[in-house]
């Protein structure tokens, strides 16, 4: 079989075995993403998978580089993608993705035993920050839609004045005066 072949048939079977979970999302038909853990769990992550065009005589693109990962530090990050990579060179030229979620699954409280959660969160540096009163909103001036009509119509899109909306004047001032220059 060809590795196209070979792909068609992991994804058919991939659909069928994980319909209906909420774990298991297929982001493309060749890129993956299994969370391994409940959503609330501090210890869950997100394991991203992706098929290079030989898969699976060549090894798939494993990443834990997601968002929902940020919290994870980099030693546990390691830990788990050498321990992935272990598994992959196992079952190199066989489908294998089943196996990784599963492995993945099983070994979830040993991979994540040392795992302390990054925090992520923005600390203040200083303390007169919080003894600053806070800053009131300033309302909008209510307008009614003849006075808003009105302005949208002396008004550009962007509310702005359109160039020579004072010429008029101008003009007016230089008929009343006879805009003659004095020699």
């Amino acid at each position: 079989m060809t590795a196209n072949e070979d792909q068609e048939m992991e994804l058919e079977a991939l659909r069928s075995i994980y319909e209906g979970d909420e774990c298991f999302k297929e982001v493309s038909p060749v890129s993956f993403q299994y969370r391994v853990g409940d959503q609330e769990d501090s210890k869950a992550f997100i394991l991203d998978v992706s098929w290079t065009e030989t898969y699976p005589e060549t090894a798939p693109e494993i990443s834990l580089g997601g968002f929902f990962n940020k919290r994870i530090s980099l030693e546990t990050k390691q830990l788990i993608l050498s321990g992935l990579e272990e598994q992959v060179e196992a079952n190199l030229g066989t489908a294998m993705m089943y196996t990784l979620f599963e492995w993945a699954k099983e070994n979830q409280e040993v991979l994540m035993e040392n795992h302390q959660a990054v925090d992520t969160a923005v600390t203040l540096t200083s303390n007169s920050d919080l003894n600053a009163p806070a800053k009131k909103k300033e309302k909008k001036e209510q307008l009614t839609k003849s006075q808003k009509r009105k302005i949208t119509c002396r008004t550009d899109n962007k509310g702005e004045l359109p160039r020579g909306w004072d010429w008029v004047d101008v003009i007016k001032v230089h008929f009343r005066t006879g805009g003659k220059e004095e020699e």
